[in-house]
């Protein structure tokens, strides 16, 4: 009779543990259909937001018809999105199940980032990568209206951004038309970009768009970080209205060397007093809808020479760098600077050799990336610069800078050259698909930044 009951009891314990197993699979199944469905309603709701502005509307028109055309392709994005979510065949043991904890809202975005790469055709992720003038697009001499020239060329070529100088600007309602159209023609939301410093690199400024703040050594020379700060809210006031949302400043150099090319464009010569002046010019914009650029890494300041037209280089060395120029950028990378740009000046303190800045991983991925800690965008400096193009093609130059971590290129001398360059060395396995996701994955962090509140709002 013992025996009996000590059989009967195994076997209840056993029935018990099996139903408690039973039990924790199915509630492992509800969790994923639950995560799932959030994803997906996630993605319908960020990029239906996107259509409504105009700003991603090949996204939404890719994932539409992925999910709708058959049974078949609405499984095979369930199956990716499951698969971006970590979902493994193994469930997860019970005992785990109670340990679980749901991603954080910026972990869903980046969810939703990684669903809309995922079906980028490699030829919009490569033209992803470029910013560049309408005129080398489009073909014309100078771009002052978005008609169906603009619309015929971001469809063949889906660039990540647009950058407009002053020929581009006649009136307040031309220029603002213009850019609003350009949007809507995009397939992909756009970076629209503008040299706006104050003093003599004011492009809107100087087509009487905006007033002119002054140049970054009258501010400086006044010790007051606040004035910084004001000169980049006046800036992103009148930006940002006209249809901007990047701006290629501050520049973060310090004229360190008598005769300095970069002359009053920057903050002086006291490191100390520069990053002060960068870090609130930085929140100026950055707090006011208009993305920031640190410029020009790793530090200009100490070269006489033009790199608009020439190879520059700067005897500073590397000790000198990192007790000064180093702590001007990473004051503006902790104000939150969206984008920092590289030089083509040649560092051989740093490099090595005379190998321009831009297309050096040394600088880019182990100094910018790893010991400074900035996990934004890199830009190269324009491309079309001498400094480049004297020993460069543009296809070669536009595959190095990205080899180096470049995430964008910045106006290559042959737009056409560089992107089919780029292009056939993603095909050849030159550069990896995966490295262009992550320059990607970066880009679209930006340009869906405003886009985490909706993700929140949808908890």
């Amino acid at each position: 009779m013992a025996e009996n009951k000590d059989i009967n009891r195994e076997q209840e314990k056993q029935e018990k543990r099996q139903q408690e197993q039973e039990e924790a699979i199915k509630r492992e199944e509800r969790r994923r259909r639950r995560v799932r469905n959030q994803a997906l309603v996630y993605a319908g709701t960020v990029f239906a937001a996107l259509l409504v502005i105009g700003g991603a509307a090949a996204v939404v028109t890719a994932l539409g018809s992925h999910l709708r055309n058959t049974k078949q392709d609405e499984a095979a994005f369930t199956g990716n999105l499951e698969s971006m979510l970590g979902e493994e065949e193994t469930l997860v043991k019970p005992e785990e199940t109670d340990t679980m904890t749901e991603p954080t809202p910026q972990q869903r975005l980046d969810e939703i980032i990684d669903a809309a790469i995922e079906v980028m055709p490699p030829e919009d992720k490569v033209a992803g990568l470029f910013i560049v003038t309408p005129e080398s697009i489009t073909g014309v001499s100078a771009a002052i209206k978005a008609g169906d020239g603009t619309k015929d060329a971001l469809n063949t070529y889906a660039v990540g951004g647009l950058i407009y100088f002053k020929q581009n600007m006649k009136s307040q309602e031309q220029l603002t038309e213009m850019l609003s159209n350009t949007s809507l023609y995009s397939r992909y939301p756009l970076f629209l970009a503008v040299d706006e410093e104050g003093g003599s690199v004011s492009r809107a400024a100087e087509a009487g768009l905006g007033e002119n703040v002054g140049s970054a050594r009258e501010i400086g020379a006044a010790g007051d970080a606040a004035n910084a700060y004001a000169a980049g809210q006046n800036i992103a006031g009148y930006l940002k209205p006209l249809g901007f949302n990047v701006d290629l400043a501050p520049v973060a150099d310090i004229s360190n060397v008598e005769d300095s090319f970069i002359g009053d464009r920057s903050y002086g010569s006291d490191s100390a007093l520069a990053a002060s002046m960068v870090a609130s010019m930085t929140k100026g914009l950055e707090e006011n809808g208009i993305s920031a650029c640190l410029k020009h890494f790793p530090g200009i300041g100490g070269s006489v020479e033009d790199t608009h037209v020439e190879m520059a280089v700067t005897e500073r060395t590397a000790e000198q760098f990192r007790a000064e120029e180093f702590t001007v950028f990473a004051a503006g990378i902790e104000a939150g600077a969206d984008f920092v740009m590289v030089s083509h000046v040649s560092a051989p303190a740093l490099t090595g050799d005379n190998t321009p800045c831009s297309l050096s991983s040394v600088v880019v991925s182990d100094i910018l990336r790893e010991e400074l800690g900035f996990d934004g965008v890199i830009i190269t400096d324009a491309m079309n610069m001498g400094a480049v193009t004297e020993y460069y093609q543009a296809d070669e130059a536009a595959i190095m800078a990205l080899k180096a971590g470049c995430d964008m290129i910045l106006m290559p001398e042959d737009f056409e050259l560089a992107y089919n360059g780029v292009l056939q060395a993603l095909k050849d396995g030159t550069i990896s698909e995966e490295r262009i996701n992550d320059s990607l994955r970066r880009i679209y962090r930006i340009k869906y930044a405003d886009k985490l509140p909706e993700v929140v709002d949808g908890e």
